[in-house]
């Protein structure tokens, strides 16, 4: 996979927005990684010390009402977004070509509003 994002520049922007998010009342779970070198099938792993060539980076949020954002970043440039914001409405959002940790940034900015509203813009 080509190594297009840099994944632990990606995790800064998340580590920087949780304290955000926390503050307006999300709940932001540990970044998750996943190891492209690790044997199938592949754990994730919360410390990053113990991943040597990462291939993903992945973060859950959570809200009110269980509204719930599950993201996952990969190198390559494409990321799994998955959420809830309610009943009647959740799904995954698009999330291909993206080129860098600030590009990413400004996509989570967008996910994180679309699925929490006003109280995601913390």
């Amino acid at each position: 996979m080509d190594r297009i994002v840099d994944l632990d520049g990606a995790a800064a922007v998340l580590a920087q927005r949780s304290v955000g998010w926390t503050s307006v009342g999300l709940e932001v779970g540990r970044a998750t990684w996943r190891d492209a070198e690790a044997t199938w099938p592949q754990p994730l792993e919360t410390d990053r010390t113990r991943v040597q060539d990462p291939d993903s980076v992945g973060l859950v949020i959570s809200g009110p009402a269980e509204a719930v954002l599950s993201v996952v970043l990969f190198r390559g440039g494409w990321a799994d977004v998955d959420f809830v914001a309610d009943l009647d409405d959740s799904g995954c959002l698009p999330a291909l070509g993206i080129t860098s940790a600030a590009d990413f940034a400004t996509r989570m900015d967008q996910w994180v509003s679309r699925v929490f509203g006003s109280l995601g813009s913390g």
